[in-house]
């Protein structure tokens, strides 16, 4: 199912894509490997186990590009033009190996491209829940999209 374009956006408007997804131990791992991101916190089970959370942590930049994936079905495959930038990316509770996390969406901000009359500015706060309903990581995307007939 294609994203929706710029003129179909209206502030506040919310959803809860589907499916969820549950992290897994080689997630983890070659995310970290893929990203040069040796953080013994993520890779190895006896630092880990000795840190105050007493169990591996999620790389915190897999959770963040696991919202951005989890979303884009809903928001904007095939209407996409560019992402201009993410702020406010915050990670109040940790990820743990088996964690399910759902990603939510909603429009923070529209406004119009200045230099282009066929495409419009879409602001998104994505939110990541696990399973006891904790938010995982909140950010917001700012993208470029077409609109309609564009």
């Amino acid at each position: 199912m294609p994203g929706r374009f710029f003129d179909e956006w209206s502030v506040g408007d919310r959803i809860t894509h589907q499916p969820s997804r549950t992290v897994t131990e080689t997630d983890n791992l070659l995310f970290s490997a893929m990203t040069h991101n040796m953080q013994p916190l993520h890779l190895d089970a006896e630092a880990a186990r000795a840190s105050e959370f007493g169990q591996i942590l999620v790389n915190s930049t897999f959770t963040f590009s696991l919202a951005v994936g989890l979303s884009i079905a809903d928001t904007t495959v095939g209407t996409l033009v560019a992402n201009l930038g993410f702020d406010k990316v915050v990670t109040p509770k940790p990820t743990f190996i088996g964690d399910t996390l759902t990603c939510s969406t909603e429009v923070v901000e529209l406004r119009e491209s200045k230099s282009r009359p066929d495409q419009g500015i879409v602001t998104f706060r994505h939110e990541l829940t696990n399973q006891r309903g904790e938010v995982a990581l909140s950010m917001l995307r700012t993208v470029l999209m077409k609109k309609k007939g564009g």
